[in-house]
């Protein structure tokens, strides 16, 4: 593959139609069903597969078949099946619904309202991860441009992740027999350490959590006539979160919820930390004169992709300043996000989650912890060497610098489920989600030029795949 035919192809391939419609695709509103249970009445996750669908017709591979496929009562997906030159497979996925709104946009910017500034292109969805079709095909036309050959490609695109990929399972087992067994996934819904060079994602976090219900009355009461007789309901979540959390440093407490760090990511956590220095930190918008919950670097990284963390993600029972009055409110409502250790179990952890918080309840409150998602982390494999030596090439050929290794905190289920029902295939988890890009937060952005070239780096991939092979073609 020459590299710069593939450079100039891609760059030409986002100027002329990628970035235009990220653009369109950032203007709707399709939420992921989890925030918005009417997906299917409200048509917006439909407008997003048809402006998919429709791009893709103008920019299809070869002889390749897309399909919407549509199982009742789930989110759609999309599905693309290119015939190849031998007789192996590589699964190509992503997704396109989106988180909720968010508070939090600065002047000028909002999740529906797409703004391109310089190399950025603010809305929600355009880097988590819309942009993620438009890459993967653009790779595979790249190669095809060139005349290069390519193994049996599968490309899937859904509309669950953001919801814990609710109904990808379903579609997993209906597409089992065109998907085959591929021996390479490339994933593209994940992040970067800097916009300098390839990030690869070695494992991922995972997630349990729900709602924690804390109640004291049937009825609020005057502040002053019950205030020191019962019990403040938020005291009580804070006694609860206390047998969970460690107030003064955020360590979460219980084994149960941690697991031993390989050292292998310990290593690669080292180095990722002695490329990215205080960046480690930076990339956060912190307030003030607010510090990191530490200072090594190297822990830190481990910190966020390897250890526990909890966050208080919502809360109901309280109402807003401006309309609290001086009353003991009967109760209080908290949303739990725990993230998880990639080796630890999700459901085991949901279930110590759910005991550890409802058993022997506070001064005889009434204590409900719901469950709403478990979903376990993914620790990738050992690399091949063909992918080491290809992810390493594709690095200094469009970046001109070294690819790097980290893991990330956030959650893809589709990694452990496709991690368990393939276990001998390849993974190359990348993404576009670096410094300051924000994903499920305000001002979220696509940084082009990085996204312009994670896409010529999978084309590389796929060519060197195909030549891991022996170059031997099918028939």
């Amino acid at each position: 593959m020459n590299p710069h035919t593939t450079r100039s192809y891609v760059d030409e391939a986002w100027s002329d139609s990628i970035v235009d419609t990220l653009v369109e695709y950032i203007r709707i509103p399709n939420k992921s069903p989890f925030f918005d249970p009417d997906w299917a009445r409200n048509g917006y996750m439909d407008d997003a597969v048809e402006l998919m669908r429709r791009w893709y017709e103008s920019h299809r591979i070869g002889e390749s078949e897309m399909e919407v496929v549509r199982l009742p009562g789930r989110t759609p997906t999309l599905f693309i099946d290119v015939p190849g030159d031998i007789d192996r497979t590589v699964l190509l996925y992503g997704h396109l619904d989106k988180q909720p709104e968010m508070t939090g946009w600065r002047d000028g910017l909002g999740p529906w309202k797409p703004v391109l500034e310089g190399d950025r292109l603010y809305g929600r969805g355009g880097a988590d991860d819309g942009y993620a079709l438009f890459a993967s095909v653009t790779a595979v036309n790249a190669l095809r441009a060139q005349g290069l050959p390519h193994a049996n490609l599968k490309i899937i695109i859904e509309a669950s992740e953001e919801s814990g990929s609710t109904d990808l399972p379903a579609y997993i087992d209906a597409l089992a027999d065109r998907i085959g067994r591929p021996d390479l996934v490339i994933c593209l819904d994940s992040g970067c350490g800097n916009y300098d060079q390839l990030w690869l994602t070695t494992s991922l976090r995972g997630l349990t959590g729900g709602l924690l219900h804390v109640e004291v009355l049937e009825e609020g009461v005057h502040s002053g006539d019950g205030g020191g007789v019962v019990p403040s309901s938020f005291r009580l979540c804070r006694r609860l979160l206390e047998r969970l959390e460690d107030a003064a440093s955020g360590a979460v407490v219980p084994d149960v919820f941690h697991c031993e760090i390989p050292g292998e990511r310990v290593d690669q956590a080292q180095r990722a930390a002695s490329v990215l220095g205080p960046d480690t930190f930076r990339r956060f918008p912190f307030a003030g004169a607010v510090a990191p919950m530490g200072t090594d670097t190297a822990d830190t990284i481990l910190n966020r992709t390897w250890r526990p963390a909890l966050e208080v993600v919502g809360a109901s029972g309280l109402p807003r300043p401006e309309d609290a009055g001086n009353t003991l409110r009967p109760k209080t409502v908290l949303k739990l996000s725990l993230r998880l250790p990639p080796l630890v179990d999700g459901r085991e952890a949901a279930a110590a989650l759910k005991s550890l918080l409802e058993s022997d309840p506070p001064e005889g409150a009434r204590v409900r912890m719901d469950v709403e998602r478990s979903e376990s982390g993914w620790n990738a494999p050992g690399t091949a060497d063909w992918l080491g030596a290809s992810l390493a090439g594709a690095s200094e050929a469009f970046f001109g610098r070294p690819a790097v290794y980290m893991g990330e905190g956030g959650s893809i289920p589709f990694m452990g489920m496709l991690g368990k029902r393939f276990p001998d295939a390849q993974f190359m988890i990348a993404g576009v989600l670096g410094p300051a890009s924000n994903a499920h937060g305000p001002n979220e952005f696509l940084h082009i030029p990085y996204a312009r070239k994670l896409t010529a780096c999978v084309a590389s991939v796929l060519a060197d795949h195909f030549k891991s092979s022996g170059g031997l073609k099918a028939g």
